[in-house]
Formats: C-alpha cells, sequence, structure tokens
C-alpha cells in the first residue's frame, strides 16, 4: 500500500497528479474524511489542491474518490 508521502514524493515540483482512495487502498467512505481534511486546510505537506473532487455513487451516497494536486516545493 502506498503512502500519500510516497506518491507525492515521485512527482516533480509543479507537476499535477491524482490521489485516489484505489491508490490509498482505502475505500470512498474511508478517504472522504481524509480529503475533506486536505480541502479544508488546501493540501497538504508538499502538495495544493486544484480543480474539483471526483466523486463516486456508493450504496445511495456520494463520496469523494479521488483528488487532483500539484506538487510544492
Amino acid at each position: 500500500m502506498a503512502s500519500v508521502q510516497e506518491i507525492v514524493n515521485k512527482q516533480k515540483d509543479g507537476a499535477q497528479f491524482v490521489i485516489s482512495a484505489q491508490m490509498l487502498r482505502m475505500k470512498p467512505e474511508e478517504f472522504e474524511p481524509l480529503a475533506r481534511q486536505w480541502i479544508a486546510d488546501g493540501g497538504a505537506d508538499g502538495f495544493e489542491l486544484v480543480g474539483v473532487p471526483h466523486r463516486c455513487f456508493v450504496d445511495g451516497e456520494f463520496f469523494i474518490d479521488r483528488i487532483t494536486a500539484v506538487r510544492t516545493a
């Protein structure tokens, strides 16, 4: 299982990339709170969020399952 920091560290400065629930081996229901925290903070260590989060439909509810980010220095 890849960690968020491993995903971020693979990117070049300024590169746009995706972090998804699947990449972290999480269910969308588990990924949603993490993504919401990043949205509230504008990103995390090493990346900023851009664009609109992607949502999927699970058991009658929408959950964030993918976000787009840009690598920062």
